[in-house]
Parts: C-alpha cells; sequence; structure tokens
C-alpha cells in the first residue's frame, strides 16, 4: 500500500504505483513524463504542453479550471494530480465523490516543491533517491543556497496588467527568486480589498474578513516598483505574456537610474516540480548577470 498526505491534508492510498495518470496541472504533467515516462499519462488538460513533441498524443479533457468530469473518469485513472489553485475546487470535489484517488498539491516554496516531487515519486513507484530528475532538483536548490550572495537584486515581476498585479511573498515565484539571489520587493505586500483600496484609492473596509481570500497576489500601482526600491524588472510570458511595449512602459518611468527591463520564462518562475533544477540554473545566471549592472548604476538600453 503506498500512503501519501496532500495539501489538502488528505490520505491518498493507491494499492499499486500508478500506471495510469491524468494530469490536470501543466507542471505536474511534465514531472510525471520526466520522473516515469510520459506513457504514465494518459490524459491531460490543453495548458499541458510539455514534453513538446510528445504530450500533444495525450487525450486532453479541457481546461485546467473548467476540464469535463466524464471525460476524466472515462479515462480510468489509477490517480488524478490536481492543484489547489489551478484547478476549479468543485470539479476536484467531484472527482473525489466520483471515488477516484486524487492528489492535490500546493507547494508555495521551492522546499515544498521538493516534497512534493517526493511524493509523487512515490505515488508512481519511483525511488526519490535514485531518481535523476529528483536529485537535480535537490543539488541544484543545495548549490544555490550554498553561493547564494548576501546582497540581493531587487526585482519585481508583473503577472497581470490593468490592473497590474504581481505575487507576495507566499507565492512560489517570490522563494525561486530568493533562493536565485533576488529579493521580490513585494514580498512583504499583501493583496487588499477592495480593489480601490490595493491601489491605494481608499482605505480597506472596517472589518472586512480577508481569512478565506488569497492575499497574495496584489494589485499594484506603478508608483509602488520605484517606492519598494526595485531595480530590476521580469517580465514573463505567462500567466500574462508581457511584450515589448509592455517594457517600454517601465524603462519610461521617471526614475535614475532607469529600471533594468528583461523578459524571463514564466515557466521557470511559476512552474513547480523537475523543472525547478533547469530553472534555478537559468534565473539565477540572469540574476547574476544582472547584479553588476544593477549596483553599478547602468541605464537599461
Amino acid at each position: 500500500m503506498i500512503e501519501v498526505v496532500d495539501a489538502m491534508d488528505r490520505q491518498v492510498r493507491l494499492a499499486e504505483p500508478a500506471e495510469r495518470v491524468v494530469s490536470l496541472v501543466p507542471s505536474e504533467s511534465a514531472s510525471v513524463a520526466d520522473l516515469a515516462g510520459i506513457e504514465r499519462l494518459v490524459g491531460r488538460t490543453d495548458y499541458c504542453v510539455e514534453p513538446l513533441g510528445e504530450v500533444d498524443t495525450i487525450p486532453s479533457v479541457g481546461g485546467t479550471k473548467s476540464f469535463d468530469l466524464a471525460a476524466v473518469q472515462a479515462l480510468r485513472p489509477d490517480l488524478v494530480l490536481a492543484n489547489k489553485e489551478e484547478n476549479g475546487r468543485p470539479l476536484v470535489q467531484a472527482l473525489m465523490a466520483a471515488g477516484l484517488s486524487v492528489h492535490v498539491s500546493f507547494p508555495c516554496t521551492v522546499d515544498e516543491s521538493l516534497r512534493y516531487l517526493e511524493s509523487l515519486a512515490l505515488l508512481l513507484g519511483v525511488d526519490a533517491d535514485r531518481s535523476d530528475p529528483v536529485m537535480n532538483c535537490r543539488t541544484a536548490v543545495q548549490g544555490a543556497r550554498r553561493e547564494n550572495p548576501s546582497t540581493a537584486v531587487p526585482v519585481f515581476v508583473p503577472i497581470w496588467k490593468d490592473p497590474w498585479m504581481t505575487f507576495g511573498g507566499g507565492a512560489y515565484a517570490s522563494d525561486v527568486l530568493e533562493i536565485c539571489g533576488a529579493h521580490n520587493v513585494f514580498s512583504g505586500r499583501q493583496r487588499l480589498y477592495p480593489l480601490a483600496a490595493d491601489l491605494g484609492k481608499a482605505r480597506p473596509r472596517s472589518g472586512e474578513k480577508v481569512d478565506a481570500r488569497d492575499t497574495r497576489y496584489p494589485r499594484i500601482r506603478l508608483e509602488e516598483v520605484v517606492e519598494r526600491g526595485a531595480r530590476v524588472v521580469l517580465l514573463p510570458d505567462e500567466p500574462y505574456a508581457f511584450t515589448e511595449d509592455d517594457a517600454v512602459v517601465f524603462r519610461e518611468i521617471d526614475v535614475s537610474p532607469s529600471l533594468l527591463v528583461e523578459p524571463v520564462d514564466g515557466k521557470d518562475l511559476f512552474w513547480y516540480g523537475t523543472r525547478l533544477a533547469g530553472a534555478i540554473g537559468r534565473i539565477t545566471a540572469q540574476v547574476k548577470r544582472l547584479r553588476p549592472v544593477c549596483f553599478g548604476g547602468y541605464p537599461n538600453k
């Protein structure tokens, strides 16, 4: 009997390693393929795009938040992989009510991503201590922490606009940045309610409860980017695909020296799991390259 505890504090039990897996999370589809082979996947979502050139052969059950419940059941999975943030709760609960084995993840730190990988490996019958993808992630994390400079590069990463949005310190991407030698300047900024309060145009409503609301993704004013001391703006290509027009907005902010603006792979920031090893290497290299320019005061070009 295989037993793991998921992010909802549920015991997920399998009589034997899962051979038929439906993944409702793009990063987890890639992790299954890396850990145990693409053949373990029998279902995925429209947004599960990796491994490139291989995952297209796997049937899709729809979107991450609006997948087809009947289609998932028809695939007769031994295991369904879901995420608290990525997937719609009512549909995930319906899968559980239908008697399917569902593992719900929610890693918000790099260490939690490593623990998630260990649980996934166990569910797939893979020895984590002998798995190259798992060991590569552990080694990358240990190396980054060992070499992390004492002075972090102050970074701002938007995830949406109209209004501009970012993530606070409770988000996975924020911890990735810290491990890679950068500091998320909004790490201490929680989301406020209502929207006007988040944008500094009103005070939070007196007595408004936010306990059940996610406060990790504040809506912000562009002035806050400067006020919080950002020197670098990294523009990801997901969940929103920022363009050169967006880069110009930040380059034209009246601050001296001007902000350094560069693209960054959104998957490296937001995809937990086996992608972590390569992501740490790439983001660490980018931050290291920007460090002397950032602290040297050269303007962005």
